[in-house]
């Protein structure tokens, strides 16, 4: 009979040492990953446990978070490993202007300086008046400054070059946005 990795049989190095906290934690962000070790999607601690209960995956990696119930204590995965490979299709993002500033760095692309979120405008590299789209390799973060003297003209015809040429974010940026617990989602994680 094959044995079935579960909660008390996690790698090494993966459960946590000190106190543990006791909070019922089951809204918590799990990040789920292929057979393959992809990242693949990001769950609910309550979906995690269920699919590691039914044998779909198993624990990766554990959280400090506990739940409890009146007979007995799980801790709360942050990664879970699919014990099968699931083939994903690849997914076009949308574009977010959180999306935008993260890839970015908070930093005008432009001017080169970084900036708080709230001081930070999304230019159209290529003007919407010459038929430049709102797509993830035409928009950048840009101060306002920046934005206002750029105008309605392309940065070449303003002098103004960009720091970094404009792409798609990828899906492990995608995962690294909405991160739970970014040190241990760190190796499986790549920009």
């Amino acid at each position: 009979m094959a044995r079935h990795r579960t909660f008390n049989a996690t790698k090494r190095g993966s459960s946590p040492r000190g106190p543990t906290k006791v909070l019922m934690s089951l809204n918590r962000l799990v990040l789920v990953i292929n057979a393959s070790y992809e990242p693949i999607n990001i769950c609910s601690a309550r979906r995690a446990m269920t699919l590691v209960l039914k044998g779909t995956a198993m624990v990766q990696e554990v959280s400090a978070y506990v739940v409890r119930t009146s007979k007995i204590t799980l801790p709360v995965p942050s990664v879970v490993r699919l014990q099968k490979y699931r083939r994903v299709p690849r997914q076009n993002r949308a574009v977010s202007r959180k999306g935008i500033l993260f890839r970015d760095g908070y930093m005008c692309q432009y001017c080169r300086f970084k900036f708080a979120p709230a001081r930070l405008t999304l230019d159209h590299v290529i003007p919407r008046s010459r038929a430049g789209g709102s797509t993830w390799d035409n928009l950048v973060a840009a101060c306002v400054e920046c934005n206002n003297r750029k105008g309605d003209r392309t940065p070449q015809e303003a002098g103004m070059p960009l720091a970094k040429q404009p792409t798609q974010i990828s899906i492990h940026a995608k995962h690294r946005m909405l991160a739970g617990d970014e040190k241990t989602w760190e190796r499986y994680l790549f920009y």
